[in-house]
């Protein structure tokens, strides 16, 4: 069997996810805000992981926002991700600093329309 090319998956050589950084996700609960904090390749492998932030979150009742700077792949399960993040929070959820792929997919799937997508986080404490 041949491998799937760089083009096919949407890494390009040299970048950060040849090195097959794994995904990971981490939840930090403010006073004000619950923010996830997602990191590496966010795929199928880091599903459970996802599910157990969206539920934490979601008990804290916390504003939610994504800290999306340091993805650097993502596929369905992400998308999917977000898109019930979205549908389950009272208030519109915030995607921070996403990079140009992440931008793409939501563009693409129209979830970027259920979220709001901001440069930078001039509120770095959550407190």
């Amino acid at each position: 069997m041949h491998e799937p090319s760089d083009a096919m998956t949407g890494r390009g050589a040299g970048s950060a996810a040849d090195a097959n950084e794994a995904g990971s996700v981490h939840l930090i609960v403010g006073t004000t805000r619950a923010r996830i904090v997602l990191s590496g390749e966010i795929d199928a492998d880091t599903g459970p992981e996802l599910s157990e932030a969206t539920a934490e979150a979601e008990a804290t009742g916390l504003p939610v926002e994504i800290d999306a700077h340091h993805i650097t792949f993502m596929d369905s399960s992400g998308v999917a991700f977000l898109a019930r993040l979205a549908t389950r929070m009272p208030q519109r959820v915030r995607i921070l600093r996403a990079p140009p792929t992440v931008r793409f997919l939501l563009d693409v799937t129209r979830i970027g329309d259920l979220l709001d997508i901001v440069e930078s986080d001039h509120e770095q404490d959550l407190d």
